[in-house]
């Protein structure tokens, strides 16, 4: 590699059909691993070894047959030693890849569309900060986006970066950047952080990240899983957030992970290790790492991490009013209104994301009206049973 001028891998993971073969016969002498495997029951924490198979990059490239790795798996849980044990789908390993296909097959029946709200009929429409450009030719997204908001712009970036103030979500998106990987559990939860649970930004920019940067990268179980977290598709209880405080110390209470993917908080306490900017200035100092504005750096002997981008509980509640009041609205991506631009009477102009005005976020030359017609919205059909029990998070393909 070096002869040739090329940089030492930065990832950990190997491709190829040997090494593909060689992690799936692992997989398969263990048992009770892949007898008892359960997908919500896996550590998003966990780095050295990880919790998962990650066999997803090898489907991807197609160096692991998903048929082998199907038939591998069904013939260890079918054993009369492991029926009554075994886990069961959509958590066990065969419920990962059906979870895969189901992605695949809303994909091959909307098409191009399935990866964007505009013209979508099965995505809601949120009027979320920094919306896809539309070309007016096609109705497809260009790859641009629209700023229309620089604190949300400012957001997009220190959360794609690993600098918004949370270690728990800068360690995820390090390991991304870095690795090209991270856990099903992991992508629930900076998904939700950039979307419904802090940051009300589109979806599409988080896929975008997430295409450019995973190894094992579809674009429909890409697409289908931030639809999911942001609650556009999928999955609609939009008040569970994951909070990038209590989730992480439910697996991980020392703080390992961020201590591993965020070196400059390696040497903080356990109490602080989720809330560094808590700690008493003394203790920062101590410790080797200043607590202070949104860049990372150094102060002298100090290094330093970024205060939190924002109150979380605060945004949070923002971000459930949002999607509660777009939810009540009740439009879908391929709702006249979405595509003509007048979906903007229907919102107030104090609401999150970008309501002002009258024309259209995304498509040029939108007249912002829908022949000049009224809307009633305390009429309009509010779309699903807003059921407000607990549910588990089951969705992902086989990571």
């Amino acid at each position: 590699m070096s002869e040739l001028g090329l940089k030492p891998a930065a990832s950990p993971h190997r491709g190829g059909e040997t090494h593909a073969l060689a992690a799936l016969d692992d997989i398969i002498a263990n048992e009770s691993y892949t007898t008892t495997f359960s997908k919500p029951s896996t550590a998003p924490t966990a780095f050295s070894p990880q919790a998962t198979t990650l066999l997803s990059p090898h489907h991807h490239f197609g160096s692991l047959s998903v048929r082998l790795f199907y038939h591998r798996v069904q013939e260890v849980i079918n054993r009369p030693a492991n029926k009554k044990r075994a886990s069961t789908i959509p958590t066990n390993l065969i419920g990962q890849l059906l979870f895969r296909d189901m992605y695949f097959g809303a994909q091959a029946a909307l098409g191009y569309s399935f990866a964007q709200t505009y013209n979508n009929s099965h995505v809601r429409f949120i009027p979320w900060h920094l919306p896809s450009k539309i070309d007016p030719s096609n109705g497809l997204i260009t790859g641009e986006y629209t700023i229309d908001s620089e604190e949300a712009e400012k957001w997009f970036q220190r959360w794609k970066f690993g600098r918004t103030g949370f270690p728990w979500i800068d360690a995820l998106m390090r390991q991304l950047r870095q690795e090209g990987w991270i856990h099903h559990l992991g992508r629930h939860a900076v998904a939700c952080f950039l979307t419904r649970g802090g940051c009300y930004i589109d979806w599409e920019r988080g896929a975008e990240v997430f295409e450019e940067w995973l190894l094992d990268h579809e674009t429909s179980c890409n697409t289908g899983n931030w639809q999911w977290l942001s609650c556009t598709a999928f999955f609609a209880q939009f008040y569970r957030c994951y909070s990038p405080i209590a989730f992480p110390k439910k697996w991980d209470d020392e703080g390992a992970f961020v201590r591993h993917l965020v070196p400059e908080l390696k040497e903080y306490g356990k109490k602080y290790i989720y809330e560094p900017w808590k700690a008493p200035i003394a203790d920062q100092k101590e410790w080797g790492c200043l607590i202070k504005g949104d860049q990372l750096g150094e102060e002298g002997d100090f290094k330093v991490y970024p205060k939190p981008m924002f109150d979380f509980n605060e945004r949070r509640g923002i971000c459930i009013e949002g999607v509660k009041n777009a939810y009540h609205v009740g439009l879908y991506g391929n709702d006249p209104r979405v595509k003509d631009g007048s979906w903007r009477k229907l919102f107030d102009d104090r609401a999150e994301g970008p309501t002002e005005g009258t024309k259209g976020p995304t498509v040029e030359g939108q007249s912002g009206t829908a022949d000049g017609d009224e809307v009633d919205v305390e009429k309009m059909d509010m779309g699903v049973d807003q059921d407000e029990r607990e549910a588990e998070h089951k969705g992902g393909e086989n990571k």
